[in-house]
């Protein structure tokens, strides 16, 4: 299982959101020594989220990922704001190795479908933000601000065999809180679509829940706010 550590930008600034909520960050320091330090331990990849972009509905932190990525030879995967077929472009030429597509993704599909051929399905990681209703999941959209209209099912649907590789599932209700990660959420979805390579992102707290990810067939794992609270280390956790 591949860990992609995560640095989220805003303001300048590494922070970490608990349950999405701006007015809920913590402060960790400058993104360029974030991604240093991961380097240094070994990371091959890193997950960036543009916590600006995703605020303004369009990528604004093109300079600084162009920085980023001059770095050092650490992939990034990153998102935010994304909604148009630009933004993926732009992103690319900037560095980034992979571009992580939210709402649109469940809102324009059709049109997603169309820019993940071009691009290539490793350059483009659709993202499905989900929050318990009863025993399913509806997808969210928008900052998590509105309901998608559909379940996590039916949106994941909407990219048949063959038409996307990457996808990125948040259990929003978790996320940023080390709450523990939706094993049984990922159990079921791996399993549904052994088509896709699935990022699991939201409440890994542990080294154990990581171990329970691999085993429930995530082909990768978000961590954030737990490296950074030093619940485990990166190279620990690389190592598995």
């Amino acid at each position: 299982m591949l860990i992609y550590p995560a640095i989220d930008m805003m303001d300048g600034r590494c922070v970490r959101l608990a349950l999405g909520k701006f007015d809920q960050a913590t402060t960790y320091g400058e993104p360029a020594a974030q991604l240093d330090e991961f380097a240094a331990k070994g990371a091959t990849w890193v997950h960036i989220v543009d916590l600006d972009g995703a605020r303004e509905g369009k990528p604004v932190q093109h300079a600084a990922l162009r920085e980023l990525a001059r770095r050092s030879d650490v992939k990034i995967q990153c998102g935010g704001g994304v909604r148009a077929r630009e933004d993926v472009e732009r992103l690319l030429d900037a560095g980034v190795a992979r571009v992580v597509v939210g709402s649109a993704a469940v809102t324009r599909p059709a049109e997603v479908r169309e820019w993940i051929a071009p691009f290539g399905a490793e350059h483009v990681c659709c993202a499905f933000d989900a929050r318990p209703t009863g025993a399913a999941f509806e997808v969210v959209v928008h900052g998590w601000t509105a309901g998608g209209g559909m379940s996590l099912t039916e949106a994941l649907a909407l990219y048949p065999s063959g038409t996307l590789r990457h996808a990125l599932v948040t259990d929003v209700s978790r996320d940023g809180v080390l709450s523990g990660p939706n094993a049984a959420l990922m159990t079921s979805l791996a399993q549904a679509r052994p088509d896709l390579a699935l990022q699991a992102s939201g409440g890994v707290s542990s080294f154990a829940d990581l171990r329970t990810l691999a085993g429930a067939g995530a082909a990768a794992a978000i961590v954030g706010r737990a490296l950074y609270e030093k619940r485990f280390t990166l190279e620990d956790a690389l190592a598995l």
